[in-house]
């Protein structure tokens, strides 16, 4: 039996098959705390747009991926936010060309020096159609979304960018968020990326940006764009703020860059325990970014990221760990002003192929898998099999019940235990979603509201392990086929004195409901 199946109160039949192990986590001691909300002036508002998900611009050479015809992709997407973000563009982006017409010629593909097996980007182009962009344009009408669209800063030109983004905006319209041109371009001058030379810098590509967006503002009058769309330097976030010529105060509209938790796959040291023991860096470098933003009158989001950078890691990126990740990720970037988080994903050829063809995760596999790569994916999509919803989308799912909500303090510790809390104001009350990643150790937890509390109900995120790829839950039901899904179990808390009260056991989830 898996050694962390005792960490959690399961369905009677899980809890008879683990009657031992359950034993020994009933013996361990309960953490007793207690949380105080506060309403704070000029606290942020998480915004309806703040889901989000990534994925490959590549994966738009499948012109029957993102259309309305894929009616159950379009129920995901639905399902996770009515007023969601997509985001296409990735290490593909670098290589994808706009097919206007038959006679448009391809692009000179560009190949760094040395050994290409040592690269981890792709080798060959891909040509997206205007047919592929009138079906975005369709999908995007169909689930209510909009759209980061990343043009190629790698193996194209200014006029070939601008060329590209009218067709976009055009097709697009008004669900056009904004532009982003390039994809993690403080990596290109390493080896393993080769996009550029080794001694080309931040100086090189202000320079080469500002071409591109003057040459795209030409053709798109209004254009509204984002950047810098960094793999890890939150310096060069700052610095392109500070950097931007006067002519673009009013197009750049966002700062944006990555964050992966953990990597590679195929390091031992990446282990769910890690993922879960969080990073403690986050909340001064979302700052330092925030204030950067807000002295240039700019928003903040996260255009890509995810449990594991590389693909994921098998047995975390796809188990119930990475959903407790993702919910506590999202909302801890909500409550530092962040505007949005998009997590990447798609299909697993275009993801491996973003990674020039290279499948860590698959030698930190224990066995068969039916996928490449892509284990961290919120919305499974694999040839030939049925769309489906993983933990990671769960963890997502509910965290954008906060959307519409404006964020309050909350004070208080819960010692002893690794676990985090939210909470927020809504036009019916409150809501508060606590996190324990803890492995052995529940919670038994009281909270004072700003008022009284005269009833609170609770939906619970659980699953039977944290390494479960299935049986993942939250308010007691499943997501179905075809994205059906509604909620099972909607606990009735106790509520004493005007405070609620409740247990929350080890490796779970909780979303409550305060009136």
């Amino acid at each position: 039996m898996d050694r962390r199946r005792f960490l959690f109160q399961a369905s009677a039949a899980a809890v008879a098959a683990a009657s031992c192990s359950l034993s020994k986590a009933q013996s361990l001691p309960t953490v007793s705390a207690e949380l105080t909300l506060r309403e704070e002036p000029g606290a942020p508002q998480v915004p309806l747009t703040y889901a989000g998900l990534s994925y490959e611009l590549a994966q738009l050479t499948d012109p029957q991926f993102f259309t309305a015809s894929n009616r159950d992709l379009v129920e995901y997407f639905r399902l996770l936010s009515l007023q969601g973000v997509l985001r296409v563009g990735g290490n593909t982006s670098e290589f994808c060309w706009f097919k206007a017409n038959a006679s448009t010629p391809e692009p000179k593909l560009h190949l760094p020096a040395g050994n290409l097996a040592a690269n981890w980007m792709p080798h060959r182009l891909f040509a997206i159609s205007p047919e592929a962009i009138d079906a975005l344009a369709g999908f995007l009408q169909a689930t209510g979304w909009r759209l980061i669209y990343g043009l190629n800063f790698g193996n194209s030109t200014p006029g070939r960018a601008a060329a590209e983004a009218a067709y976009v905006a055009q097709a697009v319209g008004g669900r056009l968020e904004f532009f982003q041109i390039g994809n993690e371009p403080d990596f290109y001058h390493d080896a393993n990326n080769g996009t550029r030379p080794p001694d080309w810098g931040f100086a090189e590509y202000m320079k080469e940006w500002v071409g591109f967006a003057e040459a795209i503002g030409a053709k798109v009058p209004g254009i509204r764009l984002g950047g810098p769309d960094v793999g890890a330097s939150s310096a060069w976030v700052t610095r392109f703020a500070a950097a931007l010529p006067a002519e673009f105060d009013a197009r750049v509209v966002a700062l944006t860059g990555h964050y992966y938790a953990e990597g590679p796959p195929d390091d031992p040291r990446v282990t769910i325990e890690r993922l879960l023991g969080g990073n403690p860096d986050i909340p001064a470098q979302t700052r330092r970014i925030e204030a950067a933003a807000r002295a240039c009158g700019r928003a903040y989001r996260m255009t890509e990221g995810n449990s594991c950078y590389r693909g994921g890691k098998p047995g975390m990126s796809n188990a119930f760990a990475a959903g407790l990740w993702a919910g506590d990720y999202m909302l801890q970037l909500a409550s530092l002003g962040c505007v949005g988080v998009n997590l990447h994903g798609g299909g697993s050829a275009f993801l491996t192929a973003g990674l020039g063809d290279h499948t860590p995760g698959m030698e930190a596999s224990k066995g068969p898998q039916t996928v490449r790569s892509g284990f961290y994916t919120p919305i499974s999509s694999e040839a030939g099999s049925a769309v489906k919803a993983t933990p990671v989308f769960y963890g997502m799912l509910l965290a954008n019940q906060f959307a519409g909500g404006t964020l309050l303090r909350v004070d208080g510790a819960m010692e002893g235990v690794n676990a985090t809390a939210y909470a927020a104001k809504h036009k019916r009350g409150f809501k508060v979603a606590v996190f324990n990643k803890d492995e052995l150790k529940p919670i038994d937890l009281s909270i004072r509201a700003p008022r009284n509390v005269q009833s609170a109900t609770a939906w619970r995120m659980q699953a039977p392990a944290l390494d479960s790829t299935e049986g993942v839950t939250l308010a007691g039901a499943e997501i179905q086929a075809h994205a059906k899904w509604r909620p099972k179990v909607v606990e009735h808390v106790a509520v004493r004195n005007g405070i609620p009260r409740l247990r929350i056991p080890a490796g779970s989830a909780v979303l409550l409901f305060l009136n």
